[in-house]
């Protein structure tokens, strides 16, 4: 297993819209291997393929307080999505420190393939149906903070850049 470099806001390979996983072999369980360690060693609910720079519909998921419960996403498809909204606060690997509010359907069903190849229909509300939700916008080249008004976007941003530099610098 491989710790991967998560790419940061506003870094533009965040926006590249993924395409889908052809075939579950070897290289892309070892992909979902290194991306569940990366997720946990940063302390993460759920990471998208997109995130480490690998754009392909791949998304690993663990909402349990035990860490021991991940879920892995191939291709996954919102199959129907609850009217009913629900408002959280979001926070996100790639937009480290910031977490703001994002309105999001309560309940939701996506139909997805699994680590081991066999398609899935999940069923999911509360953490996990926002999780879902948020990790299948990375899949389309979208970052939570979009969600948010063009100021507080740029301020993000700029926080963003800042923090970037100052890393470059130490």
């Amino acid at each position: 297993m491989a710790l991967l470099n998560i790419l940061c806001y506003p870094d533009p390979r965040l926006h590249t819209v993924a395409r889908p996983v052809q075939t579950v072999d070897a290289r892309v369980k070892t992909l979902i291997s290194d991306m569940r360690e990366t997720m946990y060693v940063a302390d993460g609910i759920g990471l998208a393929a997109t995130q480490v720079d690998v754009h392909e519909r791949l998304i690993v998921i663990d909402v349990s307080g035990e860490r021991n419960a991940p879920l892995v996403l191939i291709n996954p498809e919102l199959t129907w999505a609850s009217e009913e909204k629900q408002l959280n606060d979001e926070g996100c690997l790639s937009v480290p420190g910031i977490y703001d509010g994002v309105e999001r359907s309560a309940s939701i069903k996506v139909q997805a393939i699994d680590g081991e190849g066999q398609l899935r229909t999940i069923e999911a509300q509360g953490l996990l149906a926002v999780c879902i939700q948020h990790e299948m916008d990375h899949l389309l080249g979208k970052v939570f903070v979009e969600y948010l008004s063009p100021l507080k976007r740029n301020r993000i941003k700029t926080k963003m850049l800042k923090a970037r530099r100052d890393t470059e610098r130490a």
